[in-house]
């Protein structure tokens, strides 16, 4: 399993990888100092740290990812069931719900998506 555990600073140069890529390690140099006001040795030093973590590469200057943006908020969403419910989806969605109303539409979208997950395991 990847770590998904990333601070908020690495969450939004990610999602600038993501939306770029792949994208020269200059380019993204040029990105971070606009977007997030870094310095070079800011976004190279944050580049290394998710590369270690095996969400990103940076082969011959380019940076692509190693894990899709929807697949790494998947395993941050399964990470936080684990840890916060003990792995229960229901006791998740019962907390998540608890204090919003569901509107009938929505009410109908997760239906929907049981209803899909039920079809496929048959």
């Amino acid at each position: 399993m990847i770590d998904v555990e990333l601070g908020a600073i690495q969450e939004r140069f990610a999602d600038l990888v993501w939306a770029n890529e792949p994208i020269a390690s200059g380019e993204l140099v040029k990105l971070c100092e606009k977007e997030l006001e870094w310095k070079k040795s800011t976004t190279y030093t944050v580049l290394r740290k998710l590369c270690d973590k095996g969400l990103f590469k940076n082969t011959d200057g380019i940076v692509t990812s190693l894990i899709s943006k929807d697949k790494f908020y998947s395993a941050k969403s399964m990470q936080i069931v684990e840890d916060s419910y003990a792995g229960s989806l229901p006791a998740f969605i019962a907390a998540f719900i608890s204090d919003k109303k569901l509107t009938s539409k929505e009410a109908e979208e997760i239906q929907q998506m049981i209803d899909q997950f039920k079809r496929k395991k048959k």
